[in-house]
């Protein structure tokens, strides 16, 4: 969602994007909660995040102060009507993951960057990550924040060779995402089953780009899946780690279909 919002407001508004899609969020814990779960849940939370962001247009003037001087003239007058459709989300996020991995900044910081805007790890998800510091993971994020925003950087179709010389570093954003989702230090719990499969997804878009399907992203994915297919063989009904010599081999290959 932030993905989508951010090839719409561009890169240097990001947290609008992101307060934007917070907000949804926060829209669904009130109403779901006592209308229940829509049909489609997933279409109604896009549906209210474009509402709210034609509420935004139409509310600019109060921001005068703080952005118009930074913007071009009407840079936003054609954007107001822009769709939520299956291919604009995913083509968002895929650009979203390339120029947030941008040279501008250290791979560090890219990778920072594109752990917390596109998957969703908290400051301390990020540093047990990077085995450091909340406080360096904090000052990395911050400058490479600033560093996009400063250089306006929009997210936008990338040339071949651009692309390829941020693969490596996209690649190793979503293994760390696996990762965190296969053996997790945080939130008491050991697997996060969503953040292996958001990992998977990802990969999958990158499979079905012409120039990110190289044999390093297939056998990443390879990777994941063969690891995947052990998830729920990891833990018993207590959710308690199970060893591998005790593993129960007929949950062993459910989650690679």
């Amino acid at each position: 969602m932030t993905a989508v919002l951010c090839r719409h407001f561009g890169l240097k508004h990001i947290e609008i994007a992101e307060d934007i899609a917070s907000d949804t969020f926060l829209r669904a814990s009130e109403n779901w909660a006592i209308n229940g779960i829509p049909e489609n849940p997933t279409a109604w939370l896009y549906a209210v995040a474009k509402n709210k962001t034609k509420d935004y247009f139409k509310r600019i003037a109060v921001f005068e102060t703080q952005i118009k001087e930074a913007i071009k003239p009407n840079e936003f007058e054609t954007e107001e009507n822009f769709e939520f459709s299956s291919q604009n989300i995913s083509d968002s996020q895929l650009a979203m993951i390339f120029v947030v991995c941008n040279p501008s900044n250290s791979t560090e910081a890219q990778i920072c960057l594109a752990l917390q805007i596109l998957c969703g790890f908290s400051v301390e998800e990020i540093a047990n990550a990077f085995l450091t510091k909340t406080e360096t993971i904090k000052k990395r994020l911050l400058r490479a924040r600033t560093n996009l925003r400063n250089d306006n950087f929009q997210i936008k179709t990338l040339s071949e060779t651009e692309i390829k010389s941020r693969l490596d570093t996209v690649l190793k954003t979503l293994y760390l995402l696996f990762n965190e989702g296969y053996f997790s230090k945080t939130n008491n719990q050991q697997i996060r089953k969503d953040f292996c499969s958001e990992a998977v997804r990802l990969m999958l878009i990158l499979t079905d780009n012409d120039y990110t399907d190289t044999p390093q992203t297939n056998a990443l994915l390879a990777l994941m899946c063969f690891q995947s297919s052990r998830l729920e063989a990891r833990t018993n009904d207590k959710g308690e780690a199970v060893l591998f010599d005790e593993q129960d081999k007929k949950f062993v290959g459910q989650n690679a279909d």
